[in-house]
């Protein structure tokens, strides 16, 4: 058994990590904020690229207040965003290329519980992968926004699903920060990436999780 088969749970955000999806996401969020301007629409993109794995609730929120500039933010301005991103997003997530190696890594992690923690919606999520035929795989279940990362994870540890030692699987800031804050060992995954964090305090920094496999499949990995 490799080291990395030795973790009783496994962690993974989705998009950027398990889908090749950030710029799906990147240009949805870009065509929900145009009609309030280009700059604005970009300002967004921004905003987001530098928050990768806060959840589109926060993003949107910031976007009426520190960028439109709303003293008072209208749930209803909000929530028509939210649709008109959800509408754009469905489509990308549905098509866009899922990770290579991942039955192959569920195979070889068999005592190991599997969970999806994203910055995503939660019901979108798991419609998306029941769709693509990817739910099976994680049977410690997954779990998006509105709830934060760090509120998942505090909430799997407490109810036992989720089992030390812990490895999370990541691609942003956001994602190392949480897994550091739960006590959870960390790996990079930077193909996907659209972070330009230096991830000093990754235990792994690969490709993605193809090389995973590999690692694992290695004398020793």
């Amino acid at each position: 058994m490799s080291s990395l088969q030795a973790y009783s749970t496994w962690v993974f955000d989705c998009d950027g990590v398990l889908l090749h999806s950030n710029r799906v996401k990147t240009d949805a969020f870009y065509r929900a904020a145009e009609p309030y301007g280009t700059d604005k629409a970009r300002a967004l993109v921004d905003y987001h690229i530098s928050n990768g794995g806060i959840s589109r609730y926060i993003k949107f929120r910031t976007f009426l207040s520190d960028i439109v500039g709303r003293e008072q933010v209208d749930e209803e301005e909000l929530d028509t965003l939210l649709q008109c991103y959800a509408g754009y997003v469905w489509e990308g997530l549905l098509s866009c290329e899922v990770a290579q190696g991942l039955e192959r890594l569920r195979a070889l992690t068999p005592r190991s519980s599997w969970l999806v923690v994203s910055g995503g919606d939660q019901a979108e999520l798991r419609a998306v992968f029941s769709e693509r035929g990817l739910a099976e795989y994680f049977d410690g279940g997954i779990y998006g926004s509105p709830d934060t990362k760090d509120e998942i994870l505090l909430r799997a540890i407490q109810s036992g699903v989720l089992r030390k030692p812990a490895l999370f699987l990541g691609d942003s800031r956001y994602d190392i920060e949480a897994a550091t804050r739960a006590g959870l060992d960390f790996v990079f995954l930077r193909r996907w990436s659209e972070s330009d964090h230096d991830f000093a305090g990754a235990l792994l920094k690969l490709e993605g999780i193809d090389s995973v496999v590999s690692l694992i499949e290695q004398k020793g990995g």
